[in-house]
């Protein structure tokens, strides 16, 4: 197929531009090289593969989209805002370019370009807030946002809503309501109905994929909005411990790159029902401080971990993957586990340019209310 893979000079979309390749796709990119993500050169990546190729434009622009979507059978809609907590105060820029841009890519889409075979989204975890939960007295539960006032009393865990008491994560599940918590979550749902919009009314074979905590080469090392990976990495390389929020005790799932490019080849390829939904993560959970830890140990040091009673309004306590869904119909099996997948990207990222900017992020979300302190710390 030919391929077009919208901001696929960025980490998740070039590892899709590569695995494409490898099937024997042909991939074009469009790609607004924002200066947070590639700097202020305006230069497409060198680690693309130069037989891609490479349109610099705007996904918010209908002439560009248009110019991009020429001859193309697929699309995979990768082009996104992704800070959770630049989103809080940046709000029109995110609303703007993850909205808007799917909005005008869709549109694109139904009035030109209707023999497009697959449209793939790119969509992610945050959507559903809070991560399943289980009390032991009320069985599954799918809770609401934690309370700032109870974290700053030092209370981080996940309360049941009916007894208060801490409850244990469980495997997220697509089928189960969503709860947005940010203003990226919020743009990521607006993404996902537009899309199942343009299926439902127009037959649009769109596939969405929600990303976990996606890690590994290629992620940006001087943008502090990018993931807690490259943030440790940072600390790491600038002498600087690493502070762990909530004790270092809240839980992601952390999916290597290459699996999600895996994903990604699979949702193209795979005939499903449009507007069809898939988690893809590793299916684990991982807490904060062991992914700490096992960066420390790839980079061949000891990790110098801080814990200030600090947490940031809007973060989760956990939420990792049911990857069932994925793997019965798409064939998803990820391959690479967190030990491996952090000695790759320690590898890669010693031999790259990075940029301590961890106080800056800090001192903009204290500005907007956006951090604080249990009182009990």
């Amino acid at each position: 197929m030919n391929v077009l893979i919208t901001g696929g000079a960025g980490f998740i979309g070039s590892h899709t531009a590569d695995a494409l390749l490898a099937c024997g796709h042909r991939v074009r990119i469009l790609d607004l090289l924002d200066p947070q993500i590639h700097g202020h050169s305006a230069k497409f990546p060198s680690y693309l593969d130069p037989r891609i190729e490479c349109i610099h434009g705007d996904v918010r622009s209908i002439k560009d989209v248009g110019r991009a979507l020429e001859d193309m059978d697929a699309v995979c809609h990768f082009a996104s805002l992704t800070g959770v907590g630049q989103s809080m105060y940046d709000v029109r820029n995110y609303v703007d370019t993850n909205c808007n841009g799917t909005a005008v890519l869709i549109e694109t889409i139904v009035k030109t370009h209707k023999n497009i075979k697959r449209l793939v989204l790119s969509s992610s975890r945050a959507v559903y807030g809070e991560g399943t939960h289980y009390c032991s007295e009320h069985g599954l539960q799918h809770p609401q946002p934690r309370t700032r006032e109870k974290m700053e009393a030092g209370i981080f865990s996940v309360l049941c809503p009916h007894c208060e008491q801490p409850m244990l994560s469980r495997p997220t599940a697509e089928a189960r309501p969503l709860y947005p918590m940010t203003v990226y979550a919020e743009t990521k749902k607006h993404q996902e109905d537009y899309c199942r919009f343009a299926a439902k009314t127009f037959g649009l074979p769109v596939t969405i994929l929600r990303y976990f905590n996606v890690y590994g080469q290629r992620q940006s090392l001087t943008n502090p909005y990018t993931g807690v990976v490259s943030i440790f990495f940072s600390r790491f390389a600038a002498g600087q411990p690493v502070v762990l929020y909530e004790k270092g005790r809240s839980e992601g799932d952390f999916v290597h790159v290459s699996d999600v490019a895996q994903a990604n080849v699979l949702a193209l390829e795979t005939d499903t029902k449009p507007g069809s939904c898939f988690n893809i993560g590793f299916g684990k959970p991982c807490a904060i401080r062991d992914v700490a830890e096992a960066l420390a140990s790839a980079c061949g040091g000891k990790a110098i971990l801080e814990d200030r009673g600090e947490f940031r309004v809007g973060d989760i306590r956990s939420c990792f993957a049911d990857i069932s869904m994925a793997s019965s119909v798409l064939g998803y099996e990820p391959q690479i586990d967190l030990a491996h997948g952090m000695k790759q990207f320690a590898n890669w990222a010693r031999g790259e340019s990075s940029s301590d900017l961890y106080q800056k992020t800090i001192d903009e979300l204290s500005r907007y209310g956006l951090f604080g302190k249990a009182k009990a710390a």
